[in-house]
């Protein structure tokens, strides 16, 4: 996929909740509130996924694009 068309796909997913995988296996959850063209993101109300599917609250992180591995936004309507 096109640098632009992950861009266009971002956009479109802003104010809801996104999957982020991150580098050394983290996973977190959110909602998108912005990023920028080096896929540094903004989540509000984020989780840490941890194993046996608990959680842990951490509120609103920024998350550095270099970490980042896969962002998975909500489905398409």
């Amino acid at each position: 996929m096109s640098r632009s068309k992950t861009l266009d796909l971002l956009q479109k997913s802003i104010d809801m909740q996104v999957l982020v995988k991150l580098k050394g296996g983290r996973e977190l959850r959110g909602k998108l509130r912005g990023f920028d063209m080096h896929m540094n993101l903004i989540l509000d109300d984020a989780e840490e996924i941890l194993e046996e599917n608990n959680t842990r609250k951490l509120g609103t992180v920024i998350v550095r694009g270099d970490n980042v591995v896969i962002i998975s936004p909500p489905p398409l309507k």
